[in-house]
């Protein structure tokens, strides 16, 4: 699952996905009818919009029943999480809602917890520091990015203050709430300079854009890296 912001601002993230699962030997299938998993609309409070997004997302993924990967914790929680609550007074759609967001996973999760794999092979030679992205929370995972970093090879996991904390983007909250949202990331910004990373990994694409914008706007020569792209790097 690509996810909208991968697909049009970052597509090296699913481009680096996929190097990886196939390197690990897996077969990766495309669905080339997949769009908006339906959050946006979710966040805005457009709940019916959001459920035929909902509807459209489980019949496409639907054709088989093999796990679905995706570069993004927010998409994979809004799947497996919203996903049942959206549709659970639906007869018809409940249970396809719930069976989909059981194999759904975001892409630290499906390495660390379903294949049992921390080392895909990856070299990387500097100081990174990850922004741990707010639906990861969701999802119940916690520590799965920095058993994989701590696998490349030549890269040093460095504290990252308030690394939980909020980047500011959330979507449309940036938009609706634009002087909030830059005050968020230019904290995360802060903590990240002083964190003396050469690089900022992250599992969000939205994190990475917003976040990347603002070091950039400061002149900082941080890297920033999604978790997938960091992975890849040999």
């Amino acid at each position: 699952m690509i996810t909208c912001l991968a697909d049009t601002l970052r597509p090296q993230a699913g481009q680096a996905t996929v190097a990886i699962l196939r390197k690990l030997g897996h077969e990766v299938v495309f669905h080339r009818d997949q769009t908006c998993c339906g959050q946006p609309m979710f966040n805005s409070g457009l709940a019916d919009l959001a459920r035929q997004q909902a509807r459209h997302t489980i019949r496409v993924f639907s054709h088989d029943d093999l796990p679905v990967v995706t570069p993004s914790g927010s998409c994979a929680a809004m799947v497996k999480v919203e996903y049942p609550q959206l549709l659970e007074q639906d007869t018809e759609w409940a249970p396809r809602a719930a069976e989909l967001a059981g194999r759904t996973y975001e892409l630290s999760d499906f390495l660390v917890n379903y294949l049992g794999v921390v080392d895909v092979g990856a070299k990387y030679q500097g100081k990174v520091a990850h922004h741990f992205a707010c639906h990861l929370r969701a999802l119940n995972q916690s520590g799965e990015v920095e058993k994989l970093i701590e696998h490349v090879q030549g890269a040093t996991c460095v504290p990252l203050t308030r690394q939980d904390q909020c980047c500011g983007f959330g979507g449309s909250f940036a938009v609706r709430y634009p002087q909030i949202s830059g005050a968020m990331v230019q904290d995360k910004a802060k903590c990240i300079l002083e964190s003396g990373a050469d690089a900022v990994v992250s599992t969000d694409t939205g994190c990475l854009m917003n976040i990347g914008g603002c070091l950039h706007r400061r002149g900082a020569k941080v890297e920033v890296l999604h978790l997938a792209e960091l992975l890849v790097r040999d």
